[in-house]
């Protein structure tokens, strides 16, 4: 439960908040499970503090700090976190369904098993971040950075991607069935076993991906470059490969687009 001080001090606002926060350096403050719900906490200063399970439904937090604070299984379902700093934070088993994370810093934070559902990250930086078993399902990842990030059996399904920068990205078994994933650069991503089921990949950069028995079944590869890509055993059935760079690339026992298997 909430430390009762803690929360007094930060219903008399951000700006009081953040003076008792800086005059009290050693202090960690506890918000556990505090009722947070559509307060404005813009520009508070949050870091290292215990929020777990706290309701922080719709809560405005944008520019806030919550570099390394413990949201484990908190609401944050439609927050504003625009531009915030999530660096390092433990969103483990959170809500975050529907909120608007544009431009916000969640590097190296750990997401595992996230509700991310149609949220908006927009140009957010996600690199090093840990989202395995989090779902991404139609959300807007338009131009975000997820070089290094973990997403290994995360929900991706019509998730945005355009332009994304994925270098290095594990995939591993991610679902991108419909996702539009056209211009990205996904320079030796790990995108074995991954459902890429009619996902537009067109214009991508793949060079040196490992899609080991990926299903790429009737997705759009028009223009990628798949250049010393791995795709054995992978499923190209129906996909359109017109303009693909696919110098060096390994087929072996990939199924082709006329159904025929690469020997």
């Amino acid at each position: 439960m909430a430390n009762l001080e803690h929360l007094a001090l930060l219903r008399k606002g951000a700006v009081k908040w953040l003076e008792w926060r800086t005059a009290h350096l050693q202090i960690e403050p506890d918000l556990s499970e505090a009722n947070l719900r559509e307060a404005n906490l813009r520009g508070a200063n949050f870091q290292d503090v215990n929020l777990r399970r706290a309701d922080l439904c719709k809560t405005k937090l944008i520019t806030a700090n919550l570099s390394r604070a413990d949201l484990i299984a908190a609401n944050l379902y439609e927050a504003e976190l625009i531009d915030a700093d999530l660096s390092y934070t433990n969103l483990i088993g959170a809500v975050l369904r529907g909120a608007d994370l544009r431009g916000a810093d969640l590097s190296y934070a750990n997401c595992v098993g996230a509700d991310l559902r149609g949220a908006n990250l927009r140009g957010a930086e996600l690199n090093e971040a840990n989202l395995r078993r989090t779902d991404l399902s139609e959300a807007n990842l338009i131009e975000v950075n997820l070089s290094n990030a973990t997403l290994s059996s995360s929900n991706l399904h019509e998730a945005e991607l355009v332009g994304a920068h994925l270098y290095k990205v594990d995939l591993h078994k991610a679902n991108l069935r419909e996702a539009h994933v056209s211009g990205v650069y996904a320079f030796a991503a790990n995108l074995n076993e991954a459902c890429l089921y009619r996902a537009d990949l067109s214009w991508g950069n793949f060079s040196k991906a490992t899609c080991v028995g990926a299903d790429f079944e009737g997705a759009n590869l028009r223009g990628a470059n798949l250049s010393k890509a791995n795709l054995s055993n992978a499923n190209l059935l129906g996909a359109d490969l017109f303009g693909a760079n696919l110098n060096r690339v390994n087929l072996q026992g990939a199924t082709m687009p006329d159904g025929i298997i690469h020997y």
